[in-house]
């Protein structure tokens, strides 16, 4: 693994993280007051994840099987999912927080989890690192209402701490769909039809790579599945999905 050499770097940036807090802080899921923005022991309690995932989607299995059934009869776009945590308290207010309520200050922690999640993927499965990382871009008019991109803020951190270049501007989002919220999967897919495109920038850059694209929340995967399926008619030869939070079913949609 080509970014395993960096780990100490991880480790310094969530002890940076830690002092960018005052000592007046509160954690933001028990409100004990100390200096993280999730407090050590929250981290502990509600870290689990599921340990039964399909390897392509990341949804949770019941049985030993690799793969979703629904993978294997629609195979997606992309090859591989690798989720830091399930959807569910307390992550789903704090990213719902993190990407409707302007609360910016969370990329640093929420990206410092997801960065240490994929470390340890990483070093169980020994997975392909890819050659890029790009976020699923927002619309201008929802970037501007929004003031951010959460999908960029998580991967300009993640990018760095496992020495993956991270590039916003390869891909960009030229259809402002309607939200996503509520829709089943092929409403999703419908909805998606023509919303991305490859940039000249990144028809320069992704010929030949290996890509991962990145998101804050995986529900159905309709997002990734488009926008993976648009950079890999630009050339790209692999594809992973790499998101925060996997919702435990298509109906938990944030």
């Amino acid at each position: 693994m080509a970014f395993l050499s960096s780990r100490p770097v991880l480790a310094w940036r969530a002890f940076a993280a830690a002092w960018r807090w005052s000592p007046g802080s509160a954690c933001q899921v028990c409100a004990t007051w100390q200096r993280d923005a999730v407090c050590g022991d929250c981290q502990r309690r509600f870290r689990h994840t599921r340990s039964h995932r399909c390897r392509c989607c990341a949804a949770p299995l019941a049985s030993l099987s690799e793969v979703c059934g629904r993978c294997v009869l629609r195979p997606p776009a992309f090859d591989q999912t690798l989720a830091a945590l399930d959807y569910a308290y307390p992550w789903d207010g704090l990213i719902t927080r993190f990407k409707f309520g302007g609360a910016c200050e969370l990329a640093g922690p929420l990206a410092d989890l997801m960065s240490d999640a994929l470390w340890t993927a990483a070093e169980q499965t020994g997975f392909e690192p890819p050659d890029v990382l790009l976020p699923v871009p927002l619309s201008a008019a929802r970037q501007r209402a929004r003031g951010y991109n959460q999908a960029w803020e998580l991967a300009r951190r993640v990018g760095p701490a496992l020495e993956v270049p991270a590039q916003a501007r390869w891909v960009e989002r030229v259809l402002d769909t309607p939200h996503q919220t509520g829709l089943p999967r092929a409403g999703r897919l419908l909805n998606l039809r023509g919303a991305f495109a490859v940039t000249a920038a990144g028809r320069a850059g992704l010929a030949g790579r290996r890509v991962a694209i990145l998101d804050d929340v995986m529900t159905t995967g309709a997002t990734l599945d488009a926008l993976a399926a648009t950079v890999r008619r630009a050339g790209a030869t692999a594809v992973q999905s790499w998101v925060l939070a996997r919702t435990v079913s298509d109906d938990a949609a944030p």
